[in-house]
This record gives C-alpha cells, structure tokens and sequence, in this order.
C-alpha cells in the first residue's frame, strides 16, 4: 500500500518508555558535559591566547591531538570501570548504567 492512501504502517503499539528516555538523556548530558571540558581543557593547554594566524601550526595541531586522545582514554577507562562495578553489584550486563560506555 501508498503511504500516500492514509494507510498506518503495523508498528509497536506500546506506549513511550520513559525510563528510556530519561536513560537517553542521561547519556547526552554526559556526553555533552565531556566534550565541553575537554575543548576547553585541550584549547586552553594547547592554543595561546594570542592568535596570529587563521589556522592552527603543528605543535598546536600535535597538542590538540595528543589532548584528545587523551581524555578519550580516560573516558572509556572511566565507562568501562562503571560496567564493572555495574555488573558486580547488579548482575546487569553493558549498558546497565545508561551511560552508553
């Protein structure tokens, strides 16, 4: 059938999962809150406050990259430490937190 004749497509007929979306959430404002600290960790360590010119140069380039990479460690050390605890203290497998580590 069109779905241009008014027909609905069979679909889930259950409500919205709210504790899902509270989950979803919680993930996002971790995730933004993470690359906020790390931009402005990363630019204040690596950029000089002075800006001579419109792109960046190889140390500032190497640094930047070297930050990052970093801080991405540091974060799948810390999600995969609360998957632990997570799973020793629930039974709960990945992903119990809703963190999405």
């Amino acid at each position: 059938m069109s779905f241009l004749s008014g027909a609905r497509p069979a679909g889930p007929t259950g409500g919205v999962n709210t504790d899902k979306i509270d989950m979803a959430i919680t993930e996002l404002d971790t995730i933004t809150d993470f690359f906020n600290r790390m931009v402005a960790s990363c630019h204040a360590k690596c950029i000089t406050p002075r800006y001579t010119d419109g792109e960046l140069n190889k140390g500032e380039m190497v640094c930047i990259d070297r930050c990052v990479s970093k801080y991405n460690e540091v974060q799948k050390k810390v999600g995969e430490k609360i998957q632990s605890r997570g799973a020793a203290a629930g039974g709960a497998g990945p992903g119990a937190t809703g963190l999405g580590f």
